[in-house]
């Protein structure tokens, strides 16, 4: 018996357009992440950066819930795009900026609202129960938007 592999003869290009895209993604999501960061660290008293880099609890706590969130609404535009390229960078694009811009109102609005020092928090060396309620709303409001995409 003779078994040849045959492979469709647009297999290369299909797999060359995967690729393209999956670099382009990821590229969108890493500027929307890293710009998500910076808006976060610019909105929160104290250099978030350096915290993280220092290892301050809760600020690595509300960072990191901070990406997840982010993550999440990129992850779901990337979905909702059906295939096309075009509309679903551009709609990550958008979709992430609004996310960013809706996580760093309401984490403002939590401070208000809860009278929590979010400075003082995330700047303590001890773990803080309260950076887990920031950290929560960070990815609640990420699914928020990342639903109402869908």
């Amino acid at each position: 018996m003779d078994y040849t592999l045959a492979l469709d003869p647009g297999f290369g290009s299909a797999i060359g357009r995967g690729i393209g895209a999956i670099a382009l993604y990821a590229v969108v999501g890493l500027v929307l992440m890293v710009f998500g960061f910076y808006a976060i660290d610019w909105t929160t008293p104290g250099k978030l950066s350096a915290l993280v880099r220092n290892g301050a609890p809760n600020a690595v706590i509300v960072t990191a819930s901070g990406l997840v969130s982010m993550a999440l609404i990129i992850v779901v535009a990337i979905y909702s795009s059906a295939g096309k390229l075009d509309e679903g960078l551009l709609s990550s694009l958008i979709y992430g900026l609004l996310g960013i811009i809706v996580q760093v109102a309401a984490v403002r609005l939590l401070e208000w609202v809860t009278r929590l020092d979010i400075g003082s928090l995330i700047e303590s060396d001890r773990f803080a129960p309260a950076s887990v309620v920031v950290a929560s709303a960070h990815v609640a409001l990420g699914l928020v938007v990342a639903v109402a995409i869908v």
